[in-house]
């Protein structure tokens, strides 16, 4: 028994070797086929003799490090990616809606800009136009004169203008003579006061301004005293002066304007009746139908009658029978 079994594990053993020796036989003869070619094609690539080998062009790199976590995942990599893009989304987003409001700020900035330019070119222009009136009489309508469209009276009769410091029923001193010699020399001549009230130092000396018949430089000292002190007692009377200038130097549009506003906006002001009665001398210059002064004649009787001077009233009435009013 012991014999049969020996005999058995022997024939196994050389089995085996035999097949491992078939196996080897069969790899020897793949291998010698495949030297045999490659011979074959190096014999084809370098037809000038053998021994010549070819280097290959790309060469394993060493001592390359990975980039990355290796020990994280596809998703994980995918998810930071996406946060990343979030953040840098979420920054352009505010670098956009900054650049918006500092352009929102911009157009703000450039259309009061604007506004403000606007208002200085007409005033210029206004000026200008005053100023070419000097030549010839302005026919301009004024825009807002409550209604009215008047013609003054034909007697032209204007009562006088008290100086500073004296009231309407004394005697107001004899203008002083227009003075002589350049525009400069005419200017230096005119005292300028200086009381220490801003206001009435202003409006004394555009009143001597306008005596001297220095219109434009009358007008600039009572426009300013108007404006910057609208609530002293002589913003009436430096507005209401302003419209004489303005219709002595022959632009009765804008002595027109100068006379309502000042006896819109401050209808209590001591020179507001003065204002209303020379609105119409004003508009006849513009020569208006005479049914439209009777309309500012019967506003200054009905608000200022018992107010009026003699004088005034003596214009009046000569205005209204020169208009035929009812």
């Amino acid at each position: 028994m012991r014999f049969l079994l020996a005999a058995t594990a022997m024939a196994v053993v050389f089995g085996a070797a035999g097949t491992a020796q078939a196996q080897d036989s069969a790899l020897n003869g793949r291998v010698d086929r495949l030297e045999r070619e490659m011979r074959a094609v190096q014999r084809k690539v370098f037809p000038g003799g053998a021994g010549q080998t070819v280097e290959p062009q790309i060469t394993p790199e060493t001592n390359t490090s990975i980039p990355g976590i290796p020990s994280s995942s596809p998703l994980s990599d995918l998810t930071q990616r996406v946060t990343a893009i979030e953040e840098q989304l979420r920054t352009l987003t505010g670098q956009v809606e900054q650049g918006q409001y500092r352009l929102r700020q911009l157009e703000d900035a450039f259309a009061a800009y604007k506004r403000g330019t606007d208002a200085r070119i007409k005033a210029l222009e206004d000026r200008s136009t005053a100023t070419a009136a000097l030549g010839g009489e302005d026919t301009t309508v004024p825009s807002d004169t409550g209604g009215a469209n008047i013609r003054p009276p034909a007697s032209g009769t204007r009562p006088s203008i008290p100086a500073p410091g004296t009231s309407a029923g004394t005697t107001a001193p004899k203008p002083a003579a227009p003075a002589t010699g350049t525009r400069a020399q005419q200017l230096a001549a005119i005292e300028k006061p200086a009381t220490g009230d801003a206001a009435e130092d202003g409006y004394t000396y555009g009143f001597r301004l306008w005596q001297a018949k220095l219109y434009p430089e009358a007008r600039r000292e009572l426009e300013a005293v108007s404006s910057k002190y609208p609530t002293h007692r002589r913003a009436s009377y430096a507005q209401n002066l302003l419209g004489r200038a303005y219709l002595d130097s022959g632009a009765p549009s804008l002595a027109a304007v100068a006379f309502y506003e000042n006896y819109k906006k401050n209808p209590k002001g001591e020179r507001a009746p003065d204002s209303l009665y020379y609105l119409a001398q004003a508009l006849i210059k513009l020569k208006k139908p005479a049914s439209e002064v009777c309309k500012v004649y019967t506003e200054l009787d009905q608000l200022y009658g018992d107010k009026l001077s003699t004088e005034m009233k003596t214009g009046v009435a000569e205005g209204r029978a020169s208009q035929k009013c009812k």
